[in-house]
């Protein structure tokens, strides 16, 4: 598959939910969006079949996207059934962090890989900004929980 710039295509980016658990500044709007109603959003066996054709017109890179996708009932099961296309050499995720010590364990056994790092690229002063004020809690966790992954901190590699 070739983009209009002939440019192959093997990447495809699958937003799950428009939920989420935070309400950072750079996505959702201070008095919140209308949401989805659930009959509007793609259920896990058309989320399975897109990603079946999407593979056999040459994808071989997924990313789960939402909103969050860990809020997503039943996403252990959806990556599952996407990790068991053949052809995806590589299936992502993007999350905030908040839930992925919960889900850490089982995503991986999913087949999920590289398992996330939620508090990847977002340091706690920023986030303190990013999630707004009514999220305290929340950015106290995201800023002291440690989540166990083979990949370190950004902060921490070396260049």
């Amino acid at each position: 598959m070739f983009d209009r710039f002939n440019r192959k295509i093997e990447y495809l980016r699958i937003s799950v939910t428009d939920r989420c658990n935070l309400r950072c500044r750079y996505c959702m709007p201070e008095e919140g969006i209308q949401l989805l109603n659930h009959s509007e959003i793609l259920t896990f066996d058309e989320i399975a079949r897109f990603t079946k054709t999407a593979v056999a017109n040459g994808i071989t890179k997924v990313r789960i996207t939402g909103g969050e996708p860990l809020v997503r009932k039943g996403i252990v099961t959806l990556v599952s059934m996407i990790s068991s296309v053949k052809g995806i050499k590589d299936l992502s995720m993007t999350t905030n962090g908040m839930l992925l010590e919960r889900f850490a364990d089982e995503l991986k056994k999913a087949g999920l890989q590289p398992l996330p790092n939620g508090r990847g690229s977002v340091f706690c002063a920023t986030s303190c900004h990013i999630s707004r004020p009514t999220n305290i809690p929340i950015r106290v966790h995201l800023c002291s929980s440690v989540v166990p992954t083979p990949y370190p901190h950004p902060a921490t590699r070396r260049q």
